[in-house]
């Protein structure tokens, strides 16, 4: 992985200093900026394969930048923040963050998860959560996934989804009915253990029944298993698959 370029984007220098090493450390291109309106015009430039984003930049904040980035890429992105309010946490992950660390961290988890968000974004092509030479696409009653082309339709009508909501709705519908325990769910999708926090995988979860549910508050596909996790919920003979 290393060679790979990475926009850290903080206005502490310490921190930026910090990161920057211990990315330089793992072979990996690092290119900075202290403010939002740089690193919108450095995520087209530059093209970086991750972004690691702080969220109190100034005039521009890291929420708006990654709603700026999230119109033309699908780079991953890793907030970090002071700001550990779930409320924040939902926010940075509703406006398409991929990722969410409070500061102060361990700068080795740091690596742990951009190795992971990387090695999984870099093999995307050849190691998603699907065959993708099976050329398979998933129906359903009102839900259509078409996996070697990466799209979903509701009702006839495509949605766009994350790449994260994407591979989280694969994992799950190719799998029906199996119950997923949190934890292993996001080490699956995520590619790193959880540490115990699963508010990125609930709030992904969350966003992806607004987009596919027909009725968010009373889901119909991807269900809560109490005590568990999530499934895709379908009733037998509900699945078509064409190859």
């Amino acid at each position: 992985m290393s060679g790979c370029k990475i926009l850290v984007v903080d206005d502490e220098a310490d921190i930026t200093e910090l990161i920057s090493l211990y990315m330089e450390r793992e072979g990996y291109h690092v290119q900075t900026t202290d403010n939002g309106e740089d690193a919108v015009a450095y995520a087209d430039t530059y093209r970086p394969d991750l972004i690691i984003l702080d969220v109190q930049l100034g005039q521009m904040d890291g929420f708006d930048v990654c709603k700026h980035i999230r119109e033309v890429s699908d780079v991953p992105i890793l907030f970090v923040s002071c700001k550990s309010d779930d409320t924040d946490i939902i926010h940075g992950l509703t406006v398409g963050g991929d990722d969410y660390m409070t500061k102060p961290f361990s700068p080795s988890q740091l690596v742990a998860r951009v190795k992971a968000h990387l090695r999984r974004q870099s093999v995307n092509d050849r190691q998603l959560p699907y065959d993708r030479a099976a050329g398979e696409v998933l129906r359903f009653d009102g839900l259509v996934i078409d996996l070697p082309g990466r799209t979903v339709h509701v009702k006839g009508k495509e949605v766009f989804l994350s790449t994260k909501e994407f591979e989280l709705l694969v994992r799950l519908a190719k799998t029906p009915n199996r119950a997923f325990a949190l934890d292993d769910l996001y080490t699956i999708v995520w590619g790193h253990d959880s540490m115990g926090d699963t508010r990125t995988l609930m709030v992904h979860v969350s966003n992806l029944r607004k987009k596919i549910e027909p009725d968010p508050a009373n889901p119909i596909y991807i269900v809560t298993v109490r005590g568990v996790g999530y499934k895709f919920n379908i009733k037998e003979g509900n699945l078509h698959v064409q190859r």
